[in-house]
């Protein structure tokens, strides 16, 4: 796919990863719409070309969801491409989870990336352009972790999800994937201890965290290449082998 004047939209990118994404596209000549509960400020759109919209939406809300999607369709033909980048975490341990910190985790990550993608992949089929979607797994949906059951189900979740809406897309040629990170420099890996984070380096083959730009270049590549659907990219310095 040539990502010039594409249309592509990412959640969650005001901030960590998702900003790498957003910044990484932009720059190859895409036109992105940001994403984020609030929306983007007017100084991060200056960040971006000309015409970057923004739109605000909790994903878990599939009626927000949709009445941000409304706004856009008014201001663009169609969405290109769809990033799905979104996510919380409430970690601890499971005796100590609360069936409300498991239901708003996976509400989030799972249902949410199903809220966001439903309706554009729907427009995607019915204009039978073909289109990307990439959903952000992690690598310990693929391993688990403890003190993650419910991020660790709800990651697992998304990789089920690009499996079979691969599937579903595939005669119309759109394609979707998946990308599951490691541990990759953000706030989230910024909460860690000093024992936590040695715990994870000695683990990590590589021995490094990631940096966002390094998920971005991959969303890229799956966007770009036209034969890859169905799979699930990890991203992790050889964490997971």
């Amino acid at each position: 796919m040539e990502l010039t004047n594409k249309v592509v939209l990412v959640t969650g990118s005001v901030r960590g990863i998702g900003l790498a994404i957003a910044k990484a596209f932009d720059a190859a000549g895409a036109h992105v719409i940001l994403h984020s509960r609030k929306g983007a400020s007017a100084e991060l759109l200056a960040e971006f070309s000309a015409g970057t919209l923004s739109i605000a939406a909790d994903i878990a809300n599939a009626e927000e969801v949709q009445a941000a999607l409304d706004g856009v369709y008014e201001q663009v033909d169609g969405i290109d491409i769809l990033i799905n980048n979104a996510g919380i975490t409430k970690d601890t341990l499971a005796v100590r989870m609360t069936p409300l910190d498991f239901a708003e985790v996976v509400n989030t990550n799972l249902n949410g990336t199903f809220n966001v993608t439903q309706p554009v992949f729907t427009k995607m089929l019915k204009a039978k352009k073909g289109g990307s979607i990439v959903n952000m797994a992690s690598v310990v949906g693929l391993m688990g972790n403890a003190g993650q059951v419910n991020y660790s189900a709800s990651k697992a979740g998304i990789v089920g999800l690009t499996k079979s809406l691969a599937k579903e897309g595939a005669k119309r040629g759109v394609r979707v994937n998946a990308i599951a990170p490691g541990m990759i420099t953000s706030d989230m890996t910024d909460v860690l201890t000093d024992k936590q984070k040695e715990l994870i380096l000695a683990n990590t083959p590589l021995g490094r965290f990631g940096e966002p730009e390094e998920i971005a270049q991959t969303a890229l590549f799956l966007t770009q290449n036209d034969y890859i659907t169905g799979q699930t990219i990890t991203v992790d310095g050889g964490l997971y082998i």
